[in-house]
């Protein structure tokens, strides 16, 4: 059975965050709320965490998932940042876009990468931070998007009917924006928008 658990957006509370990354520590799945719809998250090192959530969202091994920021610093350890991309970074998150960056050696082995590129965002939403924050490290995440569906669930009902006994904890802080995250690979010599979403790509389509 999963944990239900109610935070207030505008609200801090230590005890019950602390419950969640006590969970993630432990090896556990979460669903919780981001800027851009629900997503389901766990530890960095946890192959059976990452598997759990592959299953659920009848992902490949190949699909690539998001590290799930808290800050700048945080993205600088585990992907490699120019000056020119620290700049774009700095522009753009908070917000509604995940960056395509080379991966550094801090990244695990368990997730793979062909490319050997890392998706990283800072969300704009206060309970996906005060997560990772308390957590002290980057969240490994993937929207919520069931089998068979193309836009991520948004309410923490639709959630939890859908996956309830499948995860370990749902937070439930009320309603979630609905449109994934821009895509933007920073890669190159000129940024790339890979998906158009939630975040404004106009600069990097001029």
């Amino acid at each position: 059975m999963s944990e239900l658990i109610t935070l207030h957006p505008s609200q801090n509370n230590p005890r019950l965050i602390k419950v969640i990354t006590d969970c993630l520590r432990l090896g556990g799945v979460i669903a919780y709320p981001t800027d851009s719809g629900y997503a389901l998250g766990c530890s960095l090192k946890d192959k059976i965490a990452l598997q759990k959530i592959r299953a659920i969202r009848q992902l490949d091994d190949g699909h690539s998932f998001t590290f799930i920021c808290r800050d700048l610093s945080e993205i600088s350890r585990y992907a490699k940042v120019s000056n020119a991309q620290f700049r774009v970074l700095k522009k753009y998150l908070p917000g509604g876009y995940t960056f395509i960056l080379e991966a550094s050696r801090e990244v695990p082995d368990v997730i793979p990468s062909k490319y050997h590129t890392i998706g990283v965002r800072i969300p704009d939403h206060p309970i996906a931070l005060m997560i990772v924050e308390a957590l002290g490290e980057p969240l490994l995440s993937s929207t919520l998007i069931l089998p068979e569906q193309d836009v991520p669930l948004c309410y923490p009902e639709d959630v939890a009917d859908a996956l309830e006994g499948e995860v370990n904890i749902i937070v439930d802080a009320g309603y979630a924006g609905f449109e994934p995250t821009s895509v933007v690979d920073l890669t190159g010599e000129m940024p790339v928008v890979i998906r158009q979403g939630s975040g404004d790509v106009s600069e990097f389509l001029s």
